[in-house]
C-alpha cells in the first residue's frame, strides 16, 4: 500500500483501506475500552446507590484519606498487588475490575492480531508481539515494583 501525504490534491479517503491486522486491533481495543468503562459506570452507580457493602466504612473515610498508602493500607486492612481480587466483591474495591478491563484491552487486542500475523507467516510480527504481550504481563505481575 502506498502511503499518502496530508494536503495532497486528488486524495480520495474511500479508497485507502486498511489492512486487517489494524482492523482488528481497533475492534477489539474499541470494544474492550466499551466494556471497560460499562463495568466502571455500572460499578459506580452501585456503589454510589449503596447497592454494594464498601470495604471502608463511609464513615472512617475522612479518618483514612490523609494516610500516607503505608499505613492506609494497614488501617483499613487492604492487600497490595493482585490482592484486590479476593475484594473485588466489595463497592469500593469493584472499580478496579473497570480499570483492569480498561489497561487489559490493548493485551487481549494483541492476542487477537497474532494469528493474522502467523497465518501470514509474518514471524518477526508474531515475534514483536508476542515480546509486548511479554513485557505487559510482566509489567501487570508486580515482579518489578520497587520500594514494596
Amino acid at each position: 500500500m502506498k502511503p499518502v501525504e496530508v494536503g495532497v490534491t486528488g486524495y480520495d479517503p474511500s479508497v485507502v483501506t486498511q489492512p486487517a491486522e489494524q482492523l482488528r486491533y481497533a475492534l477489539w481495543l474499541d470494544w474492550g475500552t466499551r466494556v471497560g468503562l460499562v463495568v466502571l459506570v455500572l460499578v459506580f452507580l452501585a456503589y454510589g446507590l449503596g447497592m454494594t457493602t464498601p470495604h471502608v466504612p463511609h464513615s472512617r473515610l475522612p479518618e483514612v484519606w490523609n494516610l500516607p498508602v503505608s499505613e492506609f493500607l494497614v488501617a483499613t486492612g487492604l492487600p497490595t498487588g493482585w490482592g484486590w481480587l479476593a475484594h473485588a466483591h466489595r463497592g469500593d474495591i469493584a472499580n478496579l475490575i473497570g480499570i483492569a478491563l480498561l489497561t487489559g484491552s490493548s493485551l487481549l487486542a494483541l492476542l487477537a492480531m497474532l494469528p493474522l500475523y502467523a497465518r501470514r507467516g509474518d514471524r518477526l510480527y508474531v515475534g514483536l508481539g508476542l515480546a509486548q504481550i511479554a513485557v505487559l504481563l510482566l509489567a501487570a505481575s508486580g515482579v518489578l515494583t520497587a520500594g514494596h
